[in-house]
């Protein structure tokens, strides 16, 4: 049964993509307006067998109505498939999600606000510098430290990495804990 909130979406999507304009939205381009088929049932559920959580109702209908991937928000959503008998995402950024973990709970905080300001603190600003080069040096060790802090295996748990949407900026879907289902 297809869900009534997805109905005739997948066509007006395609419809959108032969519209003069089109070509002028933010991350079309990549997307080309392009969906992925949907997901069959079977498909879905052997995923969701694999990753051990039922994905997040609207998220799961998306999948078998409208596409398992393709045209979407920004660059697009990240399209799920299997790839030598194993179910993943791909995408510029999906491989920060573990797909082994998405049945433990997402944290309900972020990380240790102590740890957080520490860092902070320290961030390198380029009026320190004499040369840009050294201050490039810096802001990339300072940022490795971020991306430890920030995108720690423990903080990433229970949630996929939906779509990417420039500048290293993500959006990811909760799929266990608290806030299962929200963006």
């Amino acid at each position: 049964m297809v869900d009534q909130q997805w109905n005739g979406v997948r066509q007006r999507v395609v419809a959108l993509g032969t519209q003069a304009a089109s070509s002028k939205v933010f991350g079309s381009l990549g997307h080309r307006w392009a969906l992925d088929d949907p997901l069959a049932e079977d498909g879905l559920a052997a995923l969701e067998e694999q990753i051990g959580v039922r994905l997040p109702d609207d998220y799961r209908n998306f999948l078998t109505s409208v596409g398992a991937g393709g045209a979407g928000p920004a660059y697009g959503l990240f399209p799920v498939r299997r790839v030598q008998g194993r179910w993943r995402w791909e995408g510029d950024g999906a491989g920060l999600a573990d797909p082994t973990m998405l049945a433990r709970p997402f944290p309900d905080h972020g990380p240790d606000p102590e740890d957080l300001e520490a860092l902070l603190a320290v961030r390198p600003e380029e009026e320190e510098f004499e040369e840009i080069e050294d201050f490039d040096d810096a802001i990339e060790a300072w940022d490795e430290r971020w991306e430890l802090l920030m995108f720690a295996p423990e903080r990433t748990v229970g949630a996929i990495v939906l779509s990417h949407l420039g500048c290293a900026q993500r959006e990811w879907l909760i799929t266990s804990g608290t806030h299962r289902g929200t963006v």
